[in-house]
């Protein structure tokens, strides 16, 4: 860092972004981006964006929004759309936590979390997850705290139902409680439908996992009008065009095209359930799934020695090297069926490999 970097920044540490890679280049399970392109329609919605350009983006992406509110059955002004839902995470941070209002979150879970009470100088408190890494029997939460809360929660791939993280809600009705749901299409519940009885409550999406739109950058955040009013004074104050007329565009044409996305979860759904048995019937210990991955270990091989080894073989996968409850694990994305057996092709090669140097 230069001698010119404000002093409140000299202790940050960035979101590690090391699992990025260029496409193609691997099979790419590391990042739980869809293996499915956008949408024809988002594509085509795109194109016709392009012409226009030159002017500004409807700065509150006002036909989008009116879809968006549709689909998740709420008003069109309980709803802020964002760059991709990091951006609704930040001013989340921004509007909702400070030294007088800390953040809490599970020990073990979305780790941009923590980088975002580092940027905006929040102090916060991390709730263990039970042994299993789930947070199921846990409703009693500390107060005077925003709440961010992973449902489904990244990276185990477990969730509450919806009837559990309201009783999260219900418990603490003096704190906003966030319940980030990223990976809601592959198999659970939301609570958008819970904004309208918690004025608490704040629901975050993202187009990037069900919608094949992880390069454009869309995101959203539900809650009662009040909250929304107060997210969008933070977003009108940083970035009041936050949102390009290409990925507006793209948003609208993914959601003319529900069947494409649904089509699309219900094959990685199902590619999830191969994946799952026929790594446990090669030894692996998998984590119940509701996401677009899994997390899974084997006895004879550390996650980082697994991913070491993967990548060898030109397949990407995500390990850790911290907290130690994880280490012995890999976080696998849901591919393509072929991709998924590309994988376990792989696997069943290096435990091959290793019983032979034993």
């Amino acid at each position: 860092m230069t001698r010119f970097l404000s002093e409140k920044y000299r202790g940050l540490v960035p979101y590690d972004t090391a699992g990025e890679h260029e496409p193609g280049a691997f099979v790419k399970l590391n990042t739980n981006e869809s293996p499915f392109p956008p949408s024809p329609r988002a594509l085509a919605r795109m194109a016709e964006a392009s012409a226009t350009l030159n002017f500004y983006p409807d700065p509150d992406g006002s036909e989008l929004t009116a879809k968006v509110a549709e689909l998740c059955g709420v008003r069109p002004d309980e709803v802020l759309l964002t760059c991709g839902s990091d951006e609704a995470l930040s001013f989340i941070f921004m509007a909702f936590c400070d030294a007088s209002r800390p953040a809490a979150f599970p020990d073990i879970t979305y780790s941009f979390y923590e980088v975002l009470a580092g940027l905006n100088g929040v102090p916060f408190e991390t709730v263990p997850l039970n042994a299993d890494l789930s947070l199921r029997e846990r409703v009693s939460w500390p107060s005077g705290r925003t709440l961010f809360l992973a449902n489904p929660n990244s990276p185990t791939g477990l969730a509450l139902s919806r009837a559990e993280a309201e009783r999260v809600v219900q418990g603490n009705p003096d704190d906003i409680i966030v319940i980030d749901e990223a990976y809601v299409d592959f198999g659970t519940e939301s609570c958008a439908p819970l904004i309208h009885t918690y004025d608490n409550l704040l629901v975050v999406q993202t187009f990037s996992k069900s919608r094949s739109l992880a390069g454009a950058r869309l995101g959203f955040c539900l809650g009662s009008e009040p909250l929304i009013r107060d997210l969008k004074t933070i977003k009108n104050s940083i970035a009041p065009y936050n949102l390009s007329a290409a990925t507006l565009a793209a948003g609208l044409g993914a959601l003319e095209d529900e069947a494409y996305t649904r089509a699309n979860c219900r094959a990685i759904m199902e590619n999830r359930a191969f994946t799952e048995k026929a790594l446990k019937d090669l030894g692996f210990k998998v984590v119940p799934s509701v996401t677009n991955f899994l997390l899974a270990r084997h006895p004879k091989l550390s996650g980082q020695e697994l991913a070491r080894r993967l990548k060898e073989k030109r397949i990407l996968v995500r390990s850790y090297g911290a907290p130690e409850a994880l280490l012995p694990y890999a976080r696998i994305t849901i591919g393509t069926r072929e991709q998924m057996e590309a994988l376990l092709a792989a696997l069943k090669n290096i435990l091959e490999e290793s019983h032979e140097t034993c």
